[in-house]
């Protein structure tokens, strides 16, 4: 693909209206105990080879530590056992219900949604949902002031947003958010940007280590910061590559953008790459938009077409710069801010924002939500994402929150 052409990942355009999911809380179903070993000599055994893993659903063969198949995303692994009602016999038998074990029933997948079976047919017996794989929805919470939650959507059948977070446990100490979006237009984008996020956070993580070994003045912090989000766009390319394999070579071959934030202390830097975003979210004031896109709306808007003008025609979401083979420039976009006072750095696909575009509209609807579900950032961003699956859902959806109670003041420039 050439500089001149566009990346497309159209949605079709649906503007924000106000209703707000209840946060989806999940079960936790343990395992019984094992039962106890008989007192005998135990013989020295030596421990049988890993072996791959053959994916369900599509048969792939997947290394012997896959949470979920590198070719379809279908969760992998340990089946989590539900125990049925008895059946006739054990009825006619005499057997209670509270007798019955694990052994009497076939183990089951539980449901990402709720933690019930799924059926036979692919559904949950609790809540009706289809069987999703842990690719499908997911969440992450590093800190008890950092979360995120990352979606399917309604209308894709895969889903090709990631993320992946980091946090010290100290509200506002370190914490890194990446948020990648995988091209739908070309296929295999749902491993280009897994492994991109993935990277980019190793990469900024390992640079709080540094600091934290080497001493590092916070006077350079900035330039420091800085230029690690560049040197973690170059790794996220270096982890597509190797992800997607072949696939590189093809003429559209998998891409995908990319939005972090860094927050070390009172500073916060983002990178940005294609129409994947970052917000300040202020608890009051104003909130910011703080990565600007690489997308037609935004050379629309910045010739001075109107934001709703842009955002709502048929190409608002063809991207002009993405990270991936055919990428005609990596580098993120990279803005150093101080935030004042409390709120939010919120991180996003845009499943989310294509709803709620404006800084303020967002943070008008994050506010909401946080008087009905609380400030926990799941939560909130769960809530969030319920939201925009209830405006249509139409493209995948990740939100990423970390949270500000106070911030130390400094001279430079507030966001």
């Amino acid at each position: 693909m050439s500089d001149a052409q566009l990346h497309g990942d159209a949605v079709d355009p649906v503007d924000p209206v106000d209703p707000v999911a209840e946060p989806v809380i999940e079960a936790v179903v343990e395992p019984d105990p094992e039962p106890d070993a008989a007192p005998a000599a135990e013989p020295v055994v030596e421990a049988a080879p890993a072996v791959p893993i053959l994916c369900p659903a599509c048969g792939t063969v997947n290394d012997p530590d896959a949470k979920f198949c590198e070719e379809c995303g279908t969760q992998l692994g340990e089946l989590v056992e539900v125990s049925s009602g008895p059946d006739a016999s054990e009825a006619e038998a005499g057997v209670e219900p509270d007798q019955v074990t694990s052994s009497t029933s076939a183990p089951r997948r539980a449901c990402v949604y709720c933690g019930g079976s799924i059926a036979d047919d692919g559904y949950c017996e609790l809540c009706g949902k289809p069987a999703q794989s842990e690719r499908d929805h997911w969440q992450e919470a590093p800190a008890a002031w950092v979360g995120g939650v990352c979606d399917r959507g309604i209308r894709h059948e895969i889903n090709e947003d990631a993320m992946a977070l980091a946090a010290d446990p100290q509200a506002g100490e370190f914490a890194v958010l990446v948020v990648c979006d995988g091209v739908s237009s070309t296929p295999g984008s749902d491993k280009a940007s897994l492994a991109a996020a993935r990277a980019a956070t190793a990469h900024l993580a390992a640079g709080r280590s540094t600091d934290l070994a080497e001493g590092t003045s916070d006077e350079l912090a900035q330039a420091r910061w800085s230029a690690r989000m560049l040197e973690a766009g170059e790794r996220a390319s270096a982890a597509i590559y190797e992800a997607i394999g072949e696939l590189a070579a093809r003429t559209n071959p998998p891409s995908c953008t990319f939005a972090a934030a860094v927050i070390d202390g009172p500073l916060v830097v983002v990178g940005g790459v294609g129409d994947s975003r970052v917000y300040w979210i202020a608890d009051s004031g104003k909130s910011r938009q703080l990565t600007t896109d690489d997308s037609w709306s935004q050379e629309m808007m910045a010739h001075g077409m109107s934001r709703q003008q842009a955002e709502s025609a048929p190409q608002a979401h063809s991207i002009t710069r993405w990270l991936g083979a055919d990428s005609p420039d990596e580098a993120p976009h990279v803005v150093p801010t101080y935030p004042t006072g409390a709120g939010w750095i919120l991180v996003c696909s845009d499943g989310l924002w294509n709803y709620c575009s404006d800084a303020d509209d967002l943070a008008e609807l994050v506010h909401r939500v946080v008087g009905m579900v609380g400030s926990n950032p799941v939560q909130v961003s769960s809530s969030l994402v319920d939201w925009a699956n209830e405006q249509g859902g139409q493209d995948n959806i990740t939100a990423a929150l970390a949270r500000f109670d106070s911030v130390v003041p400094t001279p430079a420039q507030p966001a």
